[in-house]
């Protein structure tokens, strides 16, 4: 197998899955739609279009630095709300509680066959079509999404989340242990973020494993160009 390595890292990221109404939450680690949602941003494919091909991957979140669990509050609607007919509505304002992550690192990996697509992948995520961000669009990347050995071909998931350097800043200690989660259909844990479908908002369930490993040295100067 073969497997793509991202690097989610920035002042605030926010993964929600099962957001409702006026509280949106925040996974532990980016979620599986939040991920994919990312790459149809670099790759620059609209909604309507399918994600098969991507949400058959399996992914795996290495979290280098977990982050803190913080909360916003928000309102909208102050000077009206402009209704379908056209009226300003200067009532029923909305409230809305929203948590995000801070300061948190994620290595995240996709593991597939097909690694003409991985490639595809990794190119656009170093020249992205639109934006990306970290579940959010006010949450945009602190340092860059692509990495440039992260495509790694004959490499299974695991190997490549737990060879990879530490993505920790030079001024923190590494912890002894990081941990991952891994898909895994015969895990313990269920997560409603299988994408199905980004224009009518369906998601599947998806199974889980949380394990830890050893965490690995940090590269004391990364490469500035891409491997042939």
């Amino acid at each position: 197998m073969n497997t793509l390595l991202l690097r989610l890292a920035g002042p605030m990221q926010s993964w929600g899955v099962q957001s409702r109404f006026t509280v949106r939450d925040t996974g532990l680690e980016p979620s599986k739609s939040g991920v994919i949602g990312l790459l149809c941003a670099a790759l620059g494919c609209p909604r309507h279009e399918p994600v098969t091909d991507l949400a058959m991957m399996t992914m795996g979140v290495r979290v280098d630095q977990e982050g803190v669990m913080a909360r916003d509050y928000h309102t909208a609607g102050k000077g009206g709300m402009l209704k379908a007919s056209g009226r300003v509505e200067r009532k029923n304002l909305v409230v809305s509680t929203r948590y995000y992550l801070a300061d948190a690192r994620f290595l995240v990996g996709l593991e597939g066959g097909d690694l003409s697509l991985l490639r595809r992948l990794h190119n656009a995520l170093r020249d992205p079509h639109w934006p990306l961000y970290l579940g959010r669009k006010a949450f945009v990347p602190g340092e860059p999404v692509w990495l440039a050995d992260g495509l790694r071909p004959d490499t299974d998931l695991l190997a490549a989340l737990e060879r990879f350097p530490w993505l920790g800043p030079e001024y923190r200690n590494p912890p002894e242990l990081v941990r991952l989660v891994l898909e895994d259909p015969g895990g313990s844990e269920v997560r409603p973020d299988q994408p199905l479908s980004f224009v009518e908002r369906h998601f599947a369930p998806r199974r889980v494993t949380t394990t830890f490993a050893l965490t690995p040295p940090r590269r004391e100067e990364e490469p500035c160009t891409s491997p042939d």
